[in-house]
């Protein structure tokens, strides 16, 4: 098998972000990114954990690590259904926009988890039931 196009890092003790994740596994039919939940004490990670943890990372194939809406882009475009969208989000412009969109998402997000907690861990477990085959 060969290597990955894009390598995720994720907290996946998040359940939004489990959720989420979930969702880009079943888009993610051609098994291009490798998903990497870094709440796991046994995940490889190449910069600190914290900062893992921290913001949502990922890394292209050879390039450098992106964290933010610049990682949400690069996962975009691995799977093909969302690449039109990555490739915007590419353009600076795009990205200026979307990175403090994010940053308020980051804010937000213990309370949208506190409030959607049931119905997200719903989701997480049926994509880890889907992943596992």
């Amino acid at each position: 098998m060969s290597a990955p196009a894009l390598t995720v890092w994720f907290d996946g003790a998040c359940p939004l972000c489990a959720a989420e994740i979930a969702l880009m596994r079943r888009l993610d039919a051609r098994g291009a990114i490798d998903f990497v939940d870094v709440a796991s004490p046994d995940a490889a990670c190449p910069i600190d954990r914290a900062e893992l943890l921290s913001r949502f990372h990922a890394q292209e194939a050879g390039g450098p690590i992106v964290s933010g809406a610049a990682a949400f882009a690069a996962m975009w475009r691995a799977i093909p259904l969302l690449r039109p969208l990555g490739l915007v989000a590419k353009v600076p412009p795009a990205l200026w926009l979307l990175e403090p969109a994010y940053r308020l998402f980051l804010r937000a997000r213990p309370a949208i988890v506190s409030a959607l907690r049931a119905p997200l861990s719903r989701l997480r477990d049926e994509g880890d039931r889907r992943a596992a085959g």
